[in-house]
Order: C-alpha cells, then sequence, then structure tokens
C-alpha cells in the first residue's frame, strides 16, 4: 500500500475514491459525490420510482441512505476509519419523484474518537426535505496508505 496524502483536500478526495471503491449501496442507488472535503460532502440521487412508498412520495428510507452516505464520507475524509455511533433524522417537507436529492454533510465537533455532523437533505429547488444528525465514533485502520492500529 502507497504513503496517504499529506494534504488535508488530497487526502479527504483519496478517502472518498477507497470508499466508493467498495460502496455498492451507493453506487446501485445512483448516488454521486458532488464535493468532498476536510469535515465536508455532498452526495446526490435522483428519487425514482422504486423509491417512492404508498403516498407517492419519497421514501423515508432512502433519504436516510443518502443523508447517512455523506455522513460517512464527511466523517471518513481524515483517513481514519469511521463509523456511525447514532443517528437522527426529521423529515420536513416531502420530496417528489423524478427530485434530484443532494445530502450536505457539515462536521460540527470532532475530539478524539467522536464526531458530530449535520446534513441537509434538499431537493433541486433547494428546498429542505430533512435535517440529520449523526454521532461518528472512529475505529481501527485506515482507508489509504499504511494500515494503521489505532482504534
Amino acid at each position: 500500500m502507497s504513503a496517504a496524502p499529506t494534504q488535508p483536500q488530497a487526502l479527504a478526495e483519496a478517502c472518498a475514491a477507497a470508499m466508493w471503491a467498495n460502496d455498492q449501496a451507493c453506487q446501485k442507488l445512483g448516488v454521486r459525490i458532488d464535493a468532498v472535503a476536510p469535515g465536508k460532502a455532498t452526495l446526490s440521487m435522483p428519487l425514482t420510482d422504486a423509491m417512492v412508498n404508498g403516498h407517492a412520495i419519497g421514501h423515508g428510507g432512502y433519504i436516510f441512505a443518502l443523508a447517512d452516505s455523506a455522513f460517512a464520507y464527511a466523517c471518513n475524509s481524515y483517513n481514519q476509519n469511521t463509523v456511525a455511533q447514532h443517528c437522527s433524522i426529521t423529515y420536513v417537507a416531502p420530496a417528489r419523484l423524478g427530485d434530484r436529492l443532494t445530502a450536505t454533510a457539515q462536521e460540527v465537533s470532532r475530539s478524539g474518537r467522536s464526531g458530530i455532523y449535520d446534513v441537509r437533505v434538499t431537493n433541486d429547488a433547494g428546498e429542505t426535505i430533512a435535517e440529520f444528525r449523526g454521532h461518528s465514533r472512529t475505529i481501527a485502520g485506515r482507508l489509504v496508505g499504511e494500515a494503521s492500529e489505532e482504534g
């Protein structure tokens, strides 16, 4: 395994690429990584007919999956394997078939092995669909570069 990039932006991009290579869930849902930076990530996804519920609006599970994925890419941008410890979501408005949903994750706090991230999910018009808060926990290992036994 080669050395990890030393510049924070290059490291965040390398981490995202390493995660994406194995991220079958996002790939099969049609998720796109629009931007990544240290502690930040923006992902988007088209709301397809397979993602609407019995009310003909976006199923909350798919909206959660997009928000959770943006959270994952943001908190893994420092090259420390990081997982969700706790997440919650508040649905603000319905998503509609054909919308392209965008989840923008922003680090709120990061200390030791714990972090807090807020994610806003919006539609094409910029209207808020959901607000998500994720609590992260670092675990052993790294995404790129030499393996680590941290944890």
